[in-house]
């Protein structure tokens, strides 16, 4: 028994006839099922295999469309029950779930991969601006800043990591400010003191910074005193930071009398998470010369607020890439986290750095990958607002640095601290200031 095409429904139907349907989506979807198949069991040889990769962009787009449904669906569920604690004053705790578990089960890795091939699919030109708008209003995104028309991104992932108009996100020019490397919204922040230098993840659970950064010869054990001079002159000028960079992490001892005073720079944090549709791309929080990158091939949980609050060690076991080097105050560090759908990665400083790979082991206990960017010390040199990374959706900056605070305890005059111009749970954009200070 033969099947037999029909002529009379085009392999290439022109866009307006899709803009003038008025069934509903799921006949819609069932028709380009329908003629696939028919083409197929028609074809053959080269013909055939044309005819049916004709249809594999819409099936993709088909397939794209569903899980954006999806998605915002829970975004909306997530984000009412969230509005309605916060209402009633009542701080999320860490309160680990059956869905935790589940999760741990998944190959988020391989859907993850998944995904970012969908996303990479071209799609038809004349439908970019209806998919890209539908991903805007489920997502909150705003269009306007897009640098380019909408029909110029070929692929979801070329519209995640999208590219914003010139003057969109201001850099804040003060030499005393740090900015904010990304837009988001600010979970967490704080000065790390005491033992183990602990990280809030939510109320009731921490972890340890040194996990999340991995073994650093230059971070502090404890609060530092000035930077050393060649510390701070290695990073203003290229002949002058030609140094090691053991050399440059070994090059003052670490002590401190807490009897007498306290130290001049204390180590900081802040946590930013990134939501679907906010911007992809991280940008340099001040001018600092990047020394090593560190990446953890670990697992992809999502990093909403519910998996904050029921997952342990979320940011350790997450994968990321680490990036550590000195500004002008001393330390700083900047671990971009992965997530569910976002274990792609792109380092800019690095192109040729590829994330969330297929892994032999099914454990991810193997040490992190380490690339010291020139063994003399050099380094990558960055200016505050450079494009330095960006997500394929959305995910979480954690940035660690040392920063002023006061002299000494008895000191009332506390204009010389490092204070933060954010509180939990505020919108930040790039380039504006997550805390000042001034220099006496």
């Amino acid at each position: 028994m033969k099947y037999r095409a029909s002529l009379r429904f085009p392999v290439f139907p022109h866009h307006t006839r899709f803009l003038n349907q008025t069934r509903s989506f799921t006949h819609f979807s069932k028709k380009f099922q329908t003629a696939h198949a028919r083409a197929s069991l028609n074809g053959s040889g080269g013909g055939g295999n044309s005819q049916g990769d004709s249809f594999l962009i819409p099936g993709a787009t088909v397939a794209t469309l569903l899980m954006l449904g999806v998605l915002h669906a829970r975004r909306m569920y997530q984000d009412k029950k969230t509005e309605e604690m916060r209402e009633k004053g009542i701080e999320l705790e860490f309160q680990p779930d059956v869905k935790a578990t589940f999760l741990r089960l998944l190959p988020l890795r391989s859907i993850s991969r998944c995904w970012g091939y969908l996303t990479s699919m071209e799609i038809p030109v004349w439908l970019r601006p209806h998919v890209y708008r539908a991903w805007a209003r489920a997502f909150h995104s705003n269009l306007e800043e897009a640098a380019l028309p909408l029909e110029k991104y070929a692929s979801l992932r070329d519209f995640f990591i999208r590219t914003l108009k010139e003057g969109s996100r201001p850099i804040d020019a003060d030499p005393q400010c740090l900015v904010s490397p990304v837009d988001g919204t600010v979970l967490r922040f704080g000065e790390l003191n005491g033992a183990g230098a602990m990280i809030e993840q939510v109320k009731g659970f921490s972890y340890s910074v040194f996990s999340l950064l991995g073994a650093s010869p230059s971070l502090p054990t404890t609060a530092d005193g000035n930077v050393p001079k060649e510390n701070s002159e290695s990073i203003t000028t290229s002949e002058k930071s030609k140094k090691s960079w053991w050399r440059v992490s070994l090059a003052s001892p670490k002590v401190w009398d807490p009897t007498l005073s306290r130290p001049q720079r204390g180590l900081f944090y802040c946590v930013v998470y990134l939501k679907p549709g906010d911007y992809h791309r991280v940008h340099s929080p001040a001018d600092w010369n990047i020394l090593v990158r560190r990446h953890f091939s670990g697992c992809l949980y999502p990093l909403n607020e519910r998996a904050t609050r029921t997952i342990r060690n979320l940011y350790i076991e997450n994968e990321r890439v680490v990036l550590e080097g000195l500004w002008q105050e001393g330390f700083m560090a900047l671990a971009a986290v992965g997530a569910t759908n976002t274990g792609s990665i792109e380092l800019f400083i690095e192109p040729e750095l590829q994330t969330n790979k297929p892994r032999k082991k099914l454990l991810h206990s193997e040490p992190p990958e380490e690339h010291i960017y020139e063994c003399e010390g050099v380094g990558k040199m960055l200016k505050k607002g450079d494009e330095l990374a960006a997500f394929n959706m959305g995910s979480t900056v954690v940035l660690v640095f040392q920063a002023p605070i006061s002299k000494h305890l008895h000191e009332d005059d506390s204009s010389q601290e490092f204070k933060f111009c954010v509180k939990p749970g505020d919108r930040i954009h790039v380039g504006e200031a997550l805390g000042k200070w001034r220099s006496s």
